[in-house]
């Protein structure tokens, strides 16, 4: 769908960070028509040159201070820790009444790195898009990655109205479903929605590298679809993993001591024949595949649309 109306959501939005996520917000934003003037900000110059060269941003720097100067919303769309960095490189050049949000799926920290940084008058609300592929660099964005996603916003309680209004309103016209929840809360639900089964996903595919009785050879010729599925995890951005574990080690550490709990159950389980235990696990989490599908976050079809090598 392409905008209707004649004045943008945003006049001037900034963009740092230009990978994946971030190229897939500047196209978007682009496609809807919500920002009069959309800028760009990576510390890559090669990076920069290609977001002009692909031309999903009007203006692009590696000078992080000139990006955002003027913006109206600014965006980070980096790793959680770069954060810090990044704060402090843009702080002084943010204008009273500037929005800063981010894109990353951690948000406690959001707050711990950036609020004692931000000038009087800066609006910080975090946000995540719970969306992404195993793909990188800003020609791996498309405008159409956040349709039919949520996107979690996460603000302190407080005067941000306006601005928080806004920043849905901006999620919204992307095509995401907007909800809100307090950022320990959401740290906590990522951590076994995402953080923990791609940690599973890292391990498992270590493993079965490090298999002395199994070549390499072998674990890529007979990949069935379960490994498959774990390798495609496993691709992610390795800066990014490292950096959501070591923000959101607290919830990864209680959601995978509750794993590690019910794994040695199911072992339990096998190793004493317990038939009827194993079927009413497997009948119970069968069914919460079952929902993501009707939820509209899957589909059956294998691969979800990943066979044009972009999604």
């Amino acid at each position: 769908m392409t905008s209707e109306t004649t004045k943008p959501l945003i006049e001037t939005l900034t963009v740092i960070g230009l990978g994946l996520i971030g190229s897939s917000v500047a196209r978007a934003a682009k496609k809807h028509g919500l920002a009069g003037t959309i800028k760009g900000g990576d510390l890559s110059d090669a990076v920069c040159k290609k977001a002009l060269e692909i031309g999903f941003v009007d203006e692009a720097t590696a000078d992080l201070g000139a990006a955002v100067a003027g913006a109206d919303v600014v965006l980070l769309a980096v790793p959680i820790g770069a954060f810090r960095s990044v704060g402090e490189a843009i702080a002084a050049s943010l204008k009273p009444g500037a929005i800063l949000t981010d894109v990353g799926s951690v948000k406690l920290a959001v707050f711990t790195q950036l609020e004692p940084l931000l000038p009087k008058g800066v609006h910080l609300i975090p946000g995540h898009p719970v969306a992404g592929t195993e793909f990188s660099g800003p020609e791996a964005g498309f405008a159409e990655l956040f349709e039919n996603r949520w996107c979690i916003l996460t603000p302190k309680s407080g005067g941000e109205g306006k601005a928080v209004t806004l920043l849905a309103e901006f999620w919204t016209r992307l095509g995401s479903k907007v909800e809100f929840m307090d950022a320990e809360h959401h740290d906590l639900v990522l951590a076994i929605t995402s953080h923990v089964p791609h940690l599973i996903a890292y391990n498992i595919v270590g493993t079965a590298s490090d298999l002395e009785e199994v070549t390499q050879s072998e674990v890529i010729k007979y990949s069935a679809g379960g490994f498959r599925d774990f390798t495609r995890i496993a691709a992610s951005d390795p800066t990014m993993w490292r950096d959501v574990f070591l923000n959101n080690k607290e919830a990864v550490l209680e959601m995978l001591g509750r794993f590690v709990e019910d794994l040695t159950a199911l072992q339990r389980a096998i190793r004493w024949g317990d038939g009827d235990a194993l079927f009413n696990h497997f009948t119970r989490t069968r069914a919460i595949r079952k929902g993501i599908i009707e939820a509209g976050q899957e589909t059956n079809e294998p691969d979800f649309g990943r066979r044009d090598g972009k999604k």
